[in-house]
């Protein structure tokens, strides 16, 4: 049974929360914080899902004949090659549902807990009942828990009421006796939050009281699971490919059947012929290959701290023509430090410049400057600015009386869009006044200081002057505030009387990668724009260093927030094909943004962090959240989430994106080519009045080469040397059109007239059973030659064959290691309907590989000219 609320208050305390050995026992004891899943799939659910493939199904028919008209070794035969095909098929579902497994793993969401009275991050399932959380705004609750400490926390819980107005929350001792009974969702000054629900202000402490299918969530029976995923255009394309080619094969089939009955009066031989056809034509593998490409890539990416959360994106991703990047933490090492202070308002006031170096205290016109920066900030800050303002008054007032420890905070005021300044009040223990400190925006904090025009233009001066040297610039402020605890508080800053401090000047170095990234990005076609909340000059000096202005560009490469207001949709449009550099940009601008970029016809990439970046990550092709930094909900609007908030990880994405849509389009034309000369001499022989040279059995083994080269060797190919030098491709364009399409049917139609040349030469110089294993060698031949010359559509075949891939190579000798067993093994041959091959014979194979590669590379010249990618 779920601990109770009073249980676990008496068994936590708030600054240590539970031990590690106490969280793992209730974990143990009450299982994972997380809702019933379909979870991975089991063996028999994929051996269900597998019995049910039209090419199993045949291959079952097949055998079963055999069975009932007495040839019982081929029909073991054939049920034998089911069961091999079933465990490769294990294989290969196993790998896919271990990548997708690992993936689930890393999208569990995260929670911020206290155990062993330190504050951890751990996975949300992972969460119990009695852990301390800590919540703060753009935070998912992972939980059911009770308030127990909290400043203006406000949740969204409109996934359990249906209602979109957040509610007020508030700590548990304050709550009135009602609040604290059986807790309902919905209406303020309640201290029960619940799981699923979002905080959109303010942060707090709060202890868990249920967890998993106990939580209120968990007992509506809501699951992610049940969500429906919209399919891609890839996916539409093959379906689409699939079914008609299912169409083909059944008609070509009962054609066949009907012409082979008719002319020879053989109906059992003429079934197997039909299965045959209809086995050679079947495109199974498409389905596998969407499938294992994807999961598979997927994986890849996690391994370069790149993590997809929705595997369509991986198709996208190679295809990204616009990268709008944050700055601070994304091109930058997000290790805010102050590096200047500038004290007072006139021309003549006093600057320092830190150094860190040295120990003592701050000149004193520069104290007061620094302390209301920190009153100005969270006491135990998550900000990185935050953070460098604490910093600095550890290293230089340490010993002074403007570190106020002991002052409590009473009050506070956040940053809106219409004023990009926050302040707070607190009550000093001595006294009775009220002290408020705000920080903010230069034009924000003189704004309510109500200066001069003379101060003012003084203070411009000041910042443009700090921006221009790659400094972020912010501002502070004092005021004095009388009133009592119990009287209403101001609603705004502006009523209250600031006094004007000075400036802060931080740097944020850019990270050592930044500039190769970008040049890769440049020279890969995508254009790189860096969006920015510092102001204009301060973006300029840092997009001059992360390499994004080249040459001597102008002020039109920089787009400000203001600027940006007064222009109508059509003209930034116009506005945005010059621009580099988005500076002073507040985030719900980013949305228009994205959707100028998209109406101009971009794939536009954007990175967010915060709650209000989540409709434009939403609404981009490829919206790229940060791991470290960002909150829930930009994690859970994006498609990507970066791990490491590295710029040079999303180029790396790319270049693996572009990597996977190579290697599944190269997988693709195979597919295509390698059922040209299958199906032809399915179909052909018949026509001819030849004997027929493939049966199902035939069929079966080709499977066996197929299956893992299209979905595992090809999948394993390096990428090209030009993966990032060249422009990126039209998502509009048809994977299976045009030249792709072309050069894949000539391919086969080349191996086709090999392997039938092969067979017609062998049906005039050998017995049949010798011909047929001829044939049936030249075409597995063929096949081999397919997927070499495959594996590059821009080196030569000797080139291509220096390149890495060991699954490549194990899939091209076990092949071969197979075709000599069962051509010089007697008993193997005598299944497969073969007769011993002479040494004429067998040594003229690598002629005709010859033959094939060299019709294979003049295919590959002959289009070189042409993309064979979709661009």
């Amino acid at each position: 049974m779920q601990d109770t609320a009073s249980t676990i208050a008496a068994a936590t305390s708030i600054s240590s929360g539970l031990s590690s050995h106490d969280a793992a026992q209730r974990l143990h004891r009450d299982g994972p914080n997380a809702l019933a899943t379909d979870g991975r799939r089991g063996i028999l659910a994929i051996i269900a899902d597998t019995a049910r493939e039209p090419m199993f199904l045949l291959l079952l028919a097949a055998g079963t004949l055999y069975l009932l008209f007495g040839e019982a070794i081929e029909g073991i035969t054939l049920f034998a090659a089911v069961l091999v095909m079933l465990g490769l098929t294990l294989y290969q579902e196993g790998k896919t549902e271990r990548a997708l497994e690992a993936l689930r793993d890393l999208t569990s969401p995260r929670a911020r807990v206290i155990r062993d009275g330190q504050a951890q991050r751990i996975a949300g399932r992972d969460v119990v009942a009695g852990d301390v959380l800590l919540l703060a705004e753009g935070d998912r609750v992972p939980a059911d828990a009770i308030l127990i400490e909290g400043h203006d926390l406000m949740a969204d819980e409109s996934l359990l009421t249906g209602e979109p107005v957040p509610v007020r929350k508030i700590t548990a001792p304050d709550a009135p006796a009602a609040a604290t009974g059986t807790p309902t969702p919905g209406g303020d000054d309640q201290p029960h939050i619940y799981s699923g629900t979002l905080i959109v202000q303010g942060q707090g402490m709060a202890r868990v009281t249920a967890t998993g299918p106990r939580s209120a969530i968990g007992r509506i029976g809501t699951s992610l699971a049940t969500l429906a995923v919209e399919r891609s255009p890839l996916q539409m394309q093959t379906t689409a490919l699939v079914r008609n080619l299912a169409v083909l094969a059944v008609c070509l089939s009962l054609v066949l059947v009907g012409i082979y009955g008719l002319l020879r009066g053989d109906w059992l031989q003429a079934l197997l012929a039909g299965i045959a056809l209809a086995m050679a034509l079947l495109p199974e593998e498409y389905p596998v290959v969407m499938t294992v490409f994807p999961a598979l890539g997927a994986w890849r990416l996690s391994k370069e701290k790149v993590l997809t959360r929705r595997i369509t994106a991986i198709e996208t991703l190679g295809a990204t023509s616009v990268l709008c990047a944050d700055k601070t933490g994304t091109l930058t090492e997000n290790r805010m430090t102050v590096a200047r202070l500038r004290a007072g308002s006139e021309a003549s006031s006093a600057t320092l410049d830190i150094d860190y170096g040295e120990r003592g205290e701050l000149p004193e016109a520069f104290h007061a400057l620094v302390e209301y920066a920190i009153l100005a900030s969270a006491p135990d800050p998550f900000d990185p600015m935050e953070k460098a303002f604490h910093r600095l008054g550890e290293h230089f007032l340490a010993n002074t009386e403007h570190l106020h420890r002991d002052w409590t905070l009473a009050h506070g005021y956040g940053l809106t869009p219409e004023l990009r300044a926050m302040a707070q009040v607190w009550k000093a223990r001595d006294g009775d006044d009220f002290v408020v400190a705000a920080k903010g925006a230069p034009e924000a904090i003189v704004d309510l200081c109500h200066l001069s025009p003379a101060a003012r233009a003084s203070i411009a001066i000041q910042v443009d002057s700090m921006a221009s040297d790659g400094l972020r610039v912010l501002a502070a402020a004092r005021a004095r505030y009388r009133g009592t605890t119990d009287s209403p508080w101001p609603a705004g800053e502006h009523d209250f009387d600031f006094e004007y401090l000075g400036l802060i000047g931080l740097a944020d170095p850019i990270r050592p990668e930044i500039p190769h990234a970008v040049a890769q990005c440049r020279s890969a076609g995508i254009r790189v724009i860096m969006i920015t909340g510092d102001y204009p000059a301060t973006a300029r000096s840092i997009a001059q260093s992360a390499g994004l202005l080249v040459g001597n560009a102008g002020d039109s490469a920089v787009l400000s927030g203001d600027e940006l207001a007064q222009l109508s949709d059509t003209q930034l449009q116009l506005r945005l094909r010059s621009v580099n550099v988005c500076a002073r940009i507040a985030p719900e601008q980013k949305l228009r943004i994205v959707q100028a970029l998209k109406a101009q016809g971009d794939v536009v990439a954007m990175t967010g962090d915060g709650v209000n970046d989540a409709p434009a990550l939403k609404a981009a092709h490829v919206g790229v959240a940060m791991g470290g930094r960002g909150t829930d909900v930009a994690r859970e609007a994006a498609s990507i989430v970066l791990l490491d908030d590295n710029f040079s990880s999303i180029v790396r994405a790319v270049r693996l994106g572009r990597r996977i849509f190579d290697n599944l389009q190269k997988s693709m034309s195979y597919l295509l080519a390698v059922h040209v000369p299958i199906a032809g001499m399915a179909l052909l022989p018949v026509l001819l009045g030849w004997p027929v040279m493939l049966l199902p059995l035939h069929i079966a083994f080709l499977e066996l080469v197929i299956d893992p080269a299209c979905s595992l060797a090809f999948e394993n190919e390096p990428a090209e040397r030009d993966v990032m030098q060249r422009p990126p491709r039209d998502t509009g364009a048809s994977l299976f059109g045009g030249a792709t399409l072309a050069f894949a049917l000539l391919q086969g139609a080349g191996a086709l007239v090999v392997v039938l040349a092969a067979y017609g030469w062998g049906l005039q110089q050998m017995t049949e059973e010798q011909a047929r294993a001829f044939g049936f060698c030249a075409l597995v031949v063929a096949n081999l030659a397919l997927i070499l010359s495959n594996r590059s559509h821009h080196v030569s075949l000797l080139a291509s064959l220096r390149r890495p891939n060991r699954t490549l190579w194990i899939v091209t000798f076990a092949t071969a290691g197979l075709l000599l067993l069962v051509v010089a093994v007697p008993a193997l041959a005598g299944l497969f309907r073969f007769a011993t091959l002479p040494w004429s014979a067998g040594l003229l194979l690598p002629a005709l590989a010859v033959v094939a590669a060299l019709w294979f590379e003049l295919m590959r010249r002959g289009f070189a000219r042409y993309p064979r990618r979709p661009r």
